[in-house]
């Protein structure tokens, strides 16, 4: 049943309009404007029937006050006026009432003005219902086309307009580009079930080390994208990075893969490496290469080659001075790894030195051998193993570089044929433990750098 409030200071009004509607409508009545707003406080109603001249309060007034309150102000409101003039009528609904009953009441009028209003309401919720279940819908799809469907985190179109409008309003940042290596082993030996486990486990541990109001992505595979709001110090970034590392780490080592994966991450800092989202990805993406080509499992800030550039150029040194440095024992560990472009540099700088000294020097050719039926992925996979093998088996003073998507080079410093075949067996056994497929082999062969 429709509940109406009828505020009217005159008793016998009031007796007439619950007389005239009580039968079909539930009704409470009030004499006074600021009684009306006092059962407000505490009820609802479905219409309201509103005296325009009362002491103290006019219906005017009293309809102001219930328009600004966002819970009432759907109410629909008709007056009652002794005036049936058309300048009150025109005042009426420009103040916001549905329409103006003219007293005194005739029954079947206003019975009929009534349910109009009412039918016009039911109306007006049911379409106002339809347009905020469609707006919703549009939001849920405009949401679900913004985010990755397995982890739930944002794609790369969404996080380039987010990450490109908090710059824009000053906002410092940093970002990381994470990627697991090794991925596409786990999906070939534990199933493409336990691949997306694994995504979802990275998409949890990004949330749990970001604030609410970082931008966290799946770019796709299994490279992330972390935009860090005001991140404070570079230490604290770096720990932050190493955090993860550890934790993702862990939780790969407790699932007992036997694939060797490991995480690295890429960091560039906004706005020094970028003002935009596309520069600093391309300065994180440099920085995951320079983790990637140097061991895994680690995190590299862009900036630190410049910053070592620039404190270089602010100190001139001599000879002397620069012979000292260049000579110090180097702790690292792992063949250099090179670009091709640099390799090929070394290789002459090499050749020219084995011509002069006579020292021995022997070069391995590295050459996947794949099966008909395997991917590019596949293939790519054993080769950045294969490329692991190499770094891990390796001193310092060899180098290597990736020729092609098949084709590793090996320059072993101070080594004959014999020593040759040794190390290369060893890369071999090396690659065989952390390859698991069976879809891609490799086979060598060794050759003596002239003299």
């Amino acid at each position: 049943m429709k509940h109406i409030l009828i505020v009217d200071d005159d008793k016998t009004n009031l007796a007439m309009a619950k007389r005239g509607l009580s039968d079909i409508y539930k009704i409470s009545a009030v004499t006074m404007g600021s009684q009306a707003l006092k059962f407000l406080e505490n009820n609802t109603c479905d219409l309201i029937l509103l005296d325009i001249n009362m002491p103290e309060m006019d219906g005017f007034e009293v309809l102001e006050i219930i328009k600004s309150n966002e819970a009432h102000k759907n109410i629909p409101i008709i007056f009652l006026t002794a005036d049936s003039d058309a300048v009150t009528e025109n005042r009426c609904l420009e103040a916001g009432a549905l329409d103006f009953i003219a007293k005194p009441f005739v029954q079947s009028v206003m019975r009929s003005r009534i349910s109009r209003i009412l039918e016009l309401e039911d109306m007006r919720k049911k379409l106002a219902d339809k347009l905020e279940q469609k707006i919703q819908e549009i939001t849920d799809i405009k949401s679900k086309s913004q985010q990755d469907a397995l982890t739930g985190l944002w794609n790369r179109a969404y996080t380039e307009k987010a990450v490109n409008e908090l710059v824009a309003d000053g906002t410092r940042g940093a970002l990381f580009m994470i990627d697991m290596d090794n991925f596409k082993a786990i999906n070939d030996n534990y199933g493409h079930i336990e691949g997306d486990n694994t995504l979802k486990m990275f998409a949890d541990t990004m949330r749990k080390f970001a604030k609410e109001d970082d931008v966290l992505c799946r770019i796709g595979g299994d490279e992330f994208v972390m935009f860090i709001k005001d991140p404070g110090s570079k230490s604290v970034v770096g720990n932050l990075a190493g955090d993860i590392i550890s934790d993702l780490c862990y939780k790969i080592e407790e699932k007992k893969y036997e694939t060797n994966s490991s995480v690295s991450i890429g960091i560039a800092q906004i706005p020094e490496d970028g003002e935009d989202f596309a520069t600093a990805y391309n300065a994180a993406d440099k920085a995951l290469y320079y983790v990637k080509q140097n061991g895994k499992n680690s995190y590299h800030f862009f900036s630190e080659q410049r910053e070592d550039e620039r404190s270089r150029g602010n100190n001139l040194v001599d000879l002397d001075y620069l012979r000292q440095v260049m000579s110090r024992a180097d702790s690292g560990h792992g063949a250099y790894q090179l670009e091709l472009d640099s390799f090929h540099h070394v290789y002459n700088f090499i050749r020219r030195f084995v011509e002069r000294s006579g020292r021995d020097v022997e070069t391995i050719l590295f050459t996947a051998m794949t099966a008909d039926n395997v991917d590019n992925e596949e293939a790519e996979v054993a080769l950045e193993m294969m490329e692991q093998a190499i770094y891990t088996s390796l001193r310092r003073v060899d180098v290597s570089t990736r020729y092609s998507s098949k084709q590793i080079i090996v320059i072993l410093m101070d080594a004959n044929k014999e020593n040759g075949i040794m190390v290369a067996e060893r890369i071999m056994d090396c690659f065989r433990k952390l390859y698991k497929g069976k879809k891609v082999y490799f086979e060598y062969g060794i050759a003596q750098m002239e003299k």
